[in-house]
Protein backbone atom coordinates (compact mmCIF):
# COMPACT_ATOMS: atom_id res chain seq x y z
CA UNK A 1 0.00 0.00 0.00
CA UNK A 2 1.72 3.28 -1.06
CA UNK A 3 1.99 5.79 1.67
CA UNK A 4 0.67 9.14 1.28
CA UNK A 5 4.46 10.71 0.79
CA UNK A 6 4.43 8.56 -2.29
CA UNK A 7 1.23 9.70 -3.82
CA UNK A 8 2.44 12.81 -3.87
CA UNK A 9 5.67 11.96 -5.25
CA UNK A 10 2.92 9.89 -7.68
CA UNK A 11 1.17 13.15 -8.39
CA UNK A 12 4.57 14.42 -9.71
CA UNK A 13 4.34 18.43 -8.18
CA UNK A 14 7.27 19.15 -10.84
CA UNK A 15 4.60 19.64 -13.39
CA UNK A 16 1.57 21.61 -11.28
CA UNK A 17 3.40 24.99 -12.53
CA UNK A 18 2.13 23.82 -16.00
CA UNK A 19 -1.29 24.42 -14.68
CA UNK A 20 -0.72 27.82 -12.91
CA UNK A 21 1.09 29.09 -14.85
CA UNK A 22 -1.59 29.29 -18.13
CA UNK A 23 -4.54 30.92 -15.94
CA UNK A 24 -2.51 33.45 -14.44
CA UNK A 25 -1.36 34.38 -18.03
CA UNK A 26 -5.21 34.30 -18.96
CA UNK A 27 -5.96 36.17 -16.03
CA UNK A 28 -3.02 38.95 -16.80
CA UNK A 29 -4.78 39.24 -20.44
CA UNK A 30 -8.05 39.94 -18.96
CA UNK A 31 -6.86 42.70 -16.35
CA UNK A 32 -5.28 44.51 -19.65
CA UNK A 33 -8.51 44.55 -21.16
CA UNK A 34 -10.28 45.71 -17.80
CA UNK A 35 -12.08 42.59 -16.36
CA UNK A 36 -11.34 40.38 -13.41
CA UNK A 37 -13.36 38.18 -12.12
CA UNK A 38 -11.93 36.32 -9.18
CA UNK A 39 -14.24 33.39 -9.02
CA UNK A 40 -13.87 32.81 -12.82
CA UNK A 41 -10.19 32.84 -12.36
CA UNK A 42 -10.15 30.46 -9.21
CA UNK A 43 -12.54 28.06 -11.05
CA UNK A 44 -10.30 27.74 -13.90
CA UNK A 45 -7.32 27.30 -12.27
CA UNK A 46 -9.12 24.14 -9.82
CA UNK A 47 -10.12 22.65 -13.40
CA UNK A 48 -6.32 23.65 -14.75
CA UNK A 49 -5.72 21.96 -11.29
CA UNK A 50 -6.99 18.76 -11.65
CA UNK A 51 -6.47 17.64 -15.13
CA UNK A 52 -2.54 18.12 -14.46
CA UNK A 53 -2.60 15.93 -11.54
CA UNK A 54 -5.46 13.05 -13.42
CA UNK A 55 -3.13 13.25 -16.23
CA UNK A 56 0.16 12.16 -14.29
CA UNK A 57 -1.95 9.63 -12.13
CA UNK A 58 -3.48 8.45 -16.08
CA UNK A 59 0.24 8.30 -17.14
CA UNK A 60 1.82 6.57 -14.11
CA UNK A 61 -1.18 3.45 -14.82
CA UNK A 62 -1.04 3.30 -18.60
CA UNK A 63 3.15 3.40 -18.53
CA UNK A 64 2.84 0.92 -15.43
CA UNK A 65 0.77 -1.66 -16.71
CA UNK A 66 2.49 -1.73 -20.29
CA UNK A 67 6.05 -1.74 -18.41
CA UNK A 68 7.10 1.37 -20.38
CA UNK A 69 8.26 2.31 -16.80
CA UNK A 70 10.17 -0.59 -15.92
CA UNK A 71 13.02 0.73 -16.35
CA UNK A 72 12.59 4.27 -15.91
CA UNK A 73 15.18 6.92 -14.69
CA UNK A 74 13.32 9.61 -12.66
CA UNK A 75 10.68 10.05 -9.88
CA UNK A 76 9.21 6.90 -8.69
CA UNK A 77 6.38 5.55 -10.14
CA UNK A 78 3.22 4.19 -8.03
CA UNK A 79 2.41 1.91 -10.70
CA UNK A 80 5.28 0.52 -12.63
CA UNK A 81 7.26 0.11 -9.05
CA UNK A 82 4.38 -1.64 -7.22
CA UNK A 83 3.82 0.52 -4.63
CA UNK A 84 0.16 1.43 -5.46
CA UNK A 85 -2.13 -1.51 -7.34
CA UNK A 86 -3.20 -0.53 -10.89
CA UNK A 87 -6.55 -0.35 -9.98
CA UNK A 88 -6.19 1.91 -7.13
CA UNK A 89 -3.75 4.66 -9.86
CA UNK A 90 -6.47 4.28 -12.33
CA UNK A 91 -9.16 5.28 -9.94
CA UNK A 92 -7.30 8.60 -8.54
CA UNK A 93 -7.00 9.86 -12.02
CA UNK A 94 -10.31 9.33 -12.68
CA UNK A 95 -10.97 11.28 -9.17
CA UNK A 96 -8.74 13.62 -10.66
CA UNK A 97 -10.68 14.07 -13.90
CA UNK A 98 -14.37 13.85 -11.76
CA UNK A 99 -13.34 17.45 -10.14
CA UNK A 100 -11.91 19.16 -12.85
CA UNK A 101 -15.47 17.93 -14.43
CA UNK A 102 -17.23 19.67 -11.37
CA UNK A 103 -15.17 22.97 -11.13
CA UNK A 104 -15.87 22.95 -15.09
CA UNK A 105 -19.39 22.66 -14.47
CA UNK A 106 -19.54 25.76 -12.09
CA UNK A 107 -17.62 28.00 -14.05
CA UNK A 108 -20.03 27.21 -17.10
CA UNK A 109 -23.11 28.27 -14.80
CA UNK A 110 -21.80 31.31 -14.01
CA UNK A 111 -19.99 33.00 -16.76
CA UNK A 112 -23.08 30.85 -19.12
CA UNK A 113 -20.51 29.75 -21.87
CA UNK A 114 -22.37 26.43 -22.38
CA UNK A 115 -19.80 25.82 -25.62
CA UNK A 116 -16.84 25.19 -22.71
CA UNK A 117 -18.39 21.77 -21.78
CA UNK A 118 -17.16 20.16 -25.13
CA UNK A 119 -14.00 21.74 -24.19
CA UNK A 120 -13.99 20.23 -21.01
CA UNK A 121 -14.75 16.83 -22.13
CA UNK A 122 -12.34 17.25 -25.14
CA UNK A 123 -9.61 18.02 -22.23
CA UNK A 124 -10.22 15.02 -20.12
CA UNK A 125 -10.50 12.66 -23.60
CA UNK A 126 -7.12 13.72 -24.37
CA UNK A 127 -5.74 13.80 -20.66
CA UNK A 128 -6.54 10.12 -20.73
CA UNK A 129 -5.58 8.93 -24.28
CA UNK A 130 -2.04 10.67 -23.84
CA UNK A 131 -0.68 7.17 -22.77
CA UNK A 132 -4.72 5.07 -22.03
CA UNK A 133 -6.37 3.17 -24.04
CA UNK A 134 -5.44 0.66 -27.54
CA UNK A 135 -3.91 3.70 -29.52
CA UNK A 136 -2.13 6.20 -27.09
CA UNK A 137 -1.73 9.12 -28.82
CA UNK A 138 1.75 9.93 -26.56
CA UNK A 139 3.22 6.56 -28.40
CA UNK A 140 2.72 8.47 -31.75
CA UNK A 141 5.01 11.49 -30.90
CA UNK A 142 1.34 13.39 -30.40
CA UNK A 143 1.53 14.50 -27.22
CA UNK A 144 3.72 17.51 -27.38
CA UNK A 145 0.48 18.72 -29.86
CA UNK A 146 -2.10 18.28 -26.95
CA UNK A 147 -0.13 19.51 -24.51
CA UNK A 148 0.84 22.90 -26.17
CA UNK A 149 -2.59 22.90 -27.45
CA UNK A 150 -4.39 22.47 -23.89
CA UNK A 151 -1.89 23.47 -21.64
CA UNK A 152 -1.14 26.85 -23.98
CA UNK A 153 -3.85 27.67 -26.14
CA UNK A 154 -7.01 26.28 -24.00
CA UNK A 155 -6.16 27.46 -20.92
CA UNK A 156 -4.62 30.62 -21.20
CA UNK A 157 -7.28 32.32 -23.75
CA UNK A 158 -9.95 30.17 -21.84
CA UNK A 159 -8.77 31.73 -18.73
CA UNK A 160 -9.19 35.09 -20.48
CA UNK A 161 -12.30 34.46 -22.19
CA UNK A 162 -14.17 33.45 -19.06
CA UNK A 163 -13.38 36.52 -17.12
CA UNK A 164 -13.60 39.10 -19.99
CA UNK A 165 -15.15 37.37 -22.98
CA UNK A 166 -12.97 38.67 -25.38
CA UNK A 167 -9.36 38.17 -26.46
CA UNK A 168 -6.78 40.11 -27.13
CA UNK A 169 -3.41 40.31 -28.68
CA UNK A 170 -1.35 39.50 -25.58
CA UNK A 171 -4.00 36.44 -24.51
CA UNK A 172 -3.15 35.16 -27.91
CA UNK A 173 0.43 35.32 -27.85
CA UNK A 174 0.81 34.46 -24.49
CA UNK A 175 -1.46 31.69 -24.86
CA UNK A 176 1.37 30.35 -27.53
CA UNK A 177 4.13 31.70 -25.36
CA UNK A 178 2.50 29.23 -22.30
CA UNK A 179 2.24 26.37 -24.98
CA UNK A 180 5.81 26.33 -25.86
CA UNK A 181 7.40 26.15 -22.49
CA UNK A 182 4.65 23.56 -21.09
CA UNK A 183 6.14 22.04 -24.49
CA UNK A 184 9.76 22.24 -23.35
CA UNK A 185 9.23 20.81 -20.11
CA UNK A 186 7.60 17.83 -21.90
CA UNK A 187 10.71 17.58 -24.14
CA UNK A 188 13.32 17.49 -21.16
CA UNK A 189 11.25 14.67 -19.47
CA UNK A 190 10.80 12.44 -23.05
CA UNK A 191 15.00 13.36 -23.90
CA UNK A 192 15.37 12.15 -20.17
CA UNK A 193 13.47 8.46 -21.27
CA UNK A 194 14.21 8.03 -24.90
CA UNK A 195 16.51 4.99 -24.23
CA UNK A 196 13.38 3.31 -22.04
CA UNK A 197 10.61 4.65 -24.40
CA UNK A 198 12.44 3.55 -27.84
CA UNK A 199 12.47 0.12 -26.34
CA UNK A 200 9.00 0.03 -25.02
CA UNK A 201 8.25 1.37 -28.59
CA UNK A 202 6.74 5.11 -27.03
CA UNK A 203 7.72 7.42 -30.00
CA UNK A 204 7.62 10.12 -28.11
CA UNK A 205 8.46 12.95 -30.50
CA UNK A 206 11.87 13.46 -28.70
CA UNK A 207 12.18 9.42 -29.91
CA UNK A 208 11.30 10.76 -33.39
CA UNK A 209 14.06 13.66 -32.98
CA UNK A 210 17.04 11.58 -31.89
CA UNK A 211 18.92 13.01 -28.93
CA UNK A 212 20.63 15.98 -30.33
CA UNK A 213 17.69 17.58 -32.24
CA UNK A 214 15.09 17.09 -29.34
CA UNK A 215 17.43 18.64 -26.88
CA UNK A 216 18.12 21.86 -29.79
CA UNK A 217 13.89 21.75 -29.73
CA UNK A 218 13.96 22.59 -26.25
CA UNK A 219 16.26 25.46 -26.81
CA UNK A 220 14.15 26.58 -29.55
CA UNK A 221 10.87 25.98 -27.60
CA UNK A 222 11.77 28.33 -25.17
CA UNK A 223 13.33 31.18 -27.34
CA UNK A 224 10.13 31.11 -29.53
CA UNK A 225 8.50 31.69 -26.06
CA UNK A 226 10.10 34.87 -25.07
CA UNK A 227 11.03 35.92 -28.33
CA UNK A 228 6.91 35.50 -29.34
CA UNK A 229 6.30 38.29 -26.75
CA UNK A 230 7.48 41.17 -28.57
CA UNK A 231 4.55 40.72 -30.88
CA UNK A 232 2.39 42.43 -27.86
CA UNK A 233 4.38 45.41 -27.37
CA UNK A 234 2.54 47.89 -29.15
CA UNK A 235 -0.51 46.61 -27.17
CA UNK A 236 1.28 47.10 -23.86
CA UNK A 237 4.98 48.22 -23.89
CA UNK A 238 5.36 46.61 -20.14
CA UNK A 239 5.02 42.96 -21.38
CA UNK A 240 8.75 43.71 -22.04
CA UNK A 241 9.06 42.47 -18.18
CA UNK A 242 8.85 38.84 -19.30
CA UNK A 243 12.63 39.07 -20.51
CA UNK A 244 13.71 39.20 -17.17
CA UNK A 245 13.03 36.00 -16.93
CA UNK A 246 15.78 34.49 -19.04
CA UNK A 247 18.36 34.38 -16.15
CA UNK A 248 16.22 31.00 -15.26
CA UNK A 249 16.11 29.88 -19.08
CA UNK A 250 19.50 30.06 -19.54
CA UNK A 251 21.13 27.28 -16.71
CA UNK A 252 18.36 24.85 -17.70
CA UNK A 253 19.12 24.97 -21.41
CA UNK A 254 22.70 24.74 -20.76
CA UNK A 255 21.97 21.43 -19.03
CA UNK A 256 19.54 20.08 -21.84
CA UNK A 257 22.32 20.72 -24.31
CA UNK A 258 25.39 19.38 -22.32
CA UNK A 259 24.28 16.81 -20.06
CA UNK A 260 25.25 13.18 -21.02
CA UNK A 261 24.57 11.93 -17.11
CA UNK A 262 19.64 11.51 -18.03
CA UNK A 263 20.07 12.06 -14.37
CA UNK A 264 20.67 15.62 -14.64
CA UNK A 265 17.74 16.46 -16.48
CA UNK A 266 15.40 15.84 -13.53
CA UNK A 267 15.75 19.25 -11.79
CA UNK A 268 15.29 20.94 -15.47
CA UNK A 269 11.60 19.84 -15.22
CA UNK A 270 11.27 21.75 -12.06
CA UNK A 271 13.17 24.91 -13.42
CA UNK A 272 11.08 24.83 -16.78
CA UNK A 273 8.17 24.71 -14.61
CA UNK A 274 9.20 27.46 -12.63
CA UNK A 275 10.07 29.54 -15.57
CA UNK A 276 6.46 29.45 -16.62
CA UNK A 277 5.16 30.55 -13.51
CA UNK A 278 7.62 33.30 -12.98
CA UNK A 279 6.75 34.14 -17.41
CA UNK A 280 2.92 34.49 -16.15
CA UNK A 281 3.52 36.52 -13.00
CA UNK A 282 5.80 38.69 -14.52
CA UNK A 283 3.13 39.54 -17.20
CA UNK A 284 0.88 39.70 -14.82
CA UNK A 285 2.39 42.78 -12.95
CA UNK A 286 3.04 44.07 -16.71
CA UNK A 287 -0.76 44.01 -17.53
CA UNK A 288 -1.84 45.50 -13.94
CA UNK A 289 0.88 48.32 -14.42
CA UNK A 290 -0.46 48.61 -17.96
CA UNK A 291 -4.33 48.45 -17.75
Amino acid sequence: MATVAQWVEGARMRTLPLAVAPVIAGTAAAIELREFRPVCAVLALLVAFFLQIGVNYANDYSDGIKGTDDARVGPMRLTGSGAAPANHVKFAAFGCFAAAMISGLALVVITGQWWFLLIGLSAVFAAWGYTGGKHPYGYMGLGDVFVFLYFGLVATMGTTFVQASQLSMTAVVASVSMGLIACGLLMANNIRDIPTDAEAGKRTLAVRLGDSRARLAYAIELGLAFALMLFTIPENPWNLLVLLAIPLVLPATRTVLSATDMKKLIPVLKQTGLLSVLFALLLLVASTIGA
